[in-house]
């Protein structure tokens, strides 16, 4: 059920926020400049006005997944600090300091599973909406990158030893008598795989790689043939899982690299250091001049660079209202030179090329770093979220705290900025105490 709504305009006996904090904190400033009222409408549809508990406040939800990427925090992190930092609580909607924490860690997940991908898309909208003009132009520049799962790095063997032990903990919840568990024969079999740089020692590991496969392959034949009709609707896609493993091959195209993130794909970027990355693919835009990304999306899919394109500019129209009349892009692009009215620009050798154009080109080196702070500083390095809906939702609240970040450095630079605001709140305050002076004068 939702919550009913805060009198904040009731007054009390300790001084508030407004009056202890530092209104030129870029934290600060920004709570003012979000336009909360709009997540509340959009996202009341979502809670029940009668049945059920009163549910969090909305507000203090989507501060909380904003603080989260803009810290670069966790679940757990974030809802801790939140007790410990005034600014995180003025940010929220709080009034007076709360000692308690705002919630349960495990109540974000489930609020980003309730608003869904629409109401995150809404948090990215306002946060190109708080950039003001900076982010309404029609130049952009794209790129895609690889958004890593967190994952082990993917092996036959690992697979195969996790279906055995995953196999062993189904048969315990059904309460299924194995034939064999085979826990000591797996140690053992262990212990000889490591023994594969001594000399005769390669044979004798691959002989026992086999083994672990060949005994994952029975303990789940096995829980096929014991498992009852309602156990098998409840383990039958594990087990079908399971058959898919044991039965792909090296060249077999849509191979499962994780049992517990099924949907993760291989990515073969060239790099030097880092041959393969597994997770999923995520485009972005940002605008060439001010750097204020326009379009994020993940594609769980290992689709074509430029068929990227299309679905990208699609959500730039639908976040801005605007319509991209050139995008520069990078030999990874080939194939459009436009899509729906939109140029698209690669890099190639030209005679007649003017100027303008060669800057543009050049400026769109600029959209490398920004992918490089969204995985290093805004949660994008390694993804734990789960599922294809998880990777979605990161892209999207990272380029959000990023888009937001970059108007928290400019007030920090020219925090006078802020004083149209102020000026506004002290007449709303002096009127609210029945008081009228002629003229207002704030020293900045």
């Amino acid at each position: 059920m939702i919550t009913k709504p805060k009198n904040t305009a009731q007054l009390g006996f300790y001084s508030t926020f407004e009056e202890q904090l530092d209104q030129q904190h870029p934290l600060y400033i920004l709570a003012n400049k979000i336009n909360w009222r709009q997540f509340e409408d959009a996202l009341a549809k979502h809670y029940s006005q009668k049945m059920g508990a009163p549910a969090k406040p909305i507000r203090l939800m989507v501060s909380l997944l904003i603080l989260k990427q803009l810290r670069n925090l966790s679940d757990e992190s974030v809802v801790e600090q939140w007790s410990e930092n005034v600014f995180y609580q003025y940010f929220s909607g709080e009034n007076f300091y709360a000692s308690r924490p705002p919630c349960v860690a495990t109540e974000l997940v489930e609020f980003r599973k309730r608003i869904g991908q629409a109401g995150i898309e809404l948090i990215f909208k306002e946060s190109i909406r708080i950039n003001g003009k900076d982010g309404q132009q029609d130049t952009l520049s794209a790129d895609t990158t690889v958004q890593e799962k967190n994952i082990t790095f993917p092996t036959d063997d690992k697979l195969y030893k996790k279906i055995i032990r995953k196999c062993q903990d189904i048969a315990e919840k059904e309460t299924i008598e194995l034939r064999q568990s085979y826990t000591q024969t797996v140690k053992k079999l262990s212990i000889v795989q490591r023994m594969k740089r001594r000399k005769g020692g390669n044979a004798i590991a691959r002989k026992a790689s086999k083994k672990i496969k060949t005994i994952a392959g029975r303990l789940t034949r096995e829980l096929e043939r014991k498992l009852t009709p309602q156990s098998m609707q409840k383990w039958g896609n594990d087990l079908q899982l399971f058959q898919k493993v044991l039965a792909q091959k090296k060249e077999d195209t849509g191979k499962i690299y994780s049992l517990h993130e099924p949907q993760v794909k291989c990515f073969s970027k060239g790099k030097e250091h880092k041959k393969y990355e597994f997770g999923s693919k995520a485009s972005f835009l940002i605008t060439q001049k001010t750097g204020v990304i326009v379009g994020a999306m993940n594609f769980s899919e290992n689709i074509h660079d430029s068929k990227t394109l299309p679905a990208a500019l699609q959500q730039h129209e639908r976040l801005t209202g605007i319509k991209a009349k050139e995008v520069y892009v990078d030999r990874g692009y080939p194939g459009h030179k436009q899509i729906e009215g939109t140029q698209i620009h690669l890099p190639k050798p030209n005679k007649n090329i003017t100027l303008t154009q060669r800057k543009k080109h050049r400026r769109r080196a600029a959209i490398e770093p920004v992918i490089g702070h969204l995985k290093h500083d805004y949660r994008m390095l390694r993804n734990f979220l789960k599922g294809s809906f998880g990777d979605a939702v990161n892209v999207m609240l990272a380029a959000s705290a990023m888009n937001f970040k970059r108007m928290m450095n400019k007030w920090k630079e020219n925090p006078s900025a802020f004083i149209f605001w102020l000026r506004f709140r002290m007449q709303f305050l002096l009127s609210y105490f029945d008081f009228q002076p002629k003229f207002i004068f704030i020293k900045v």
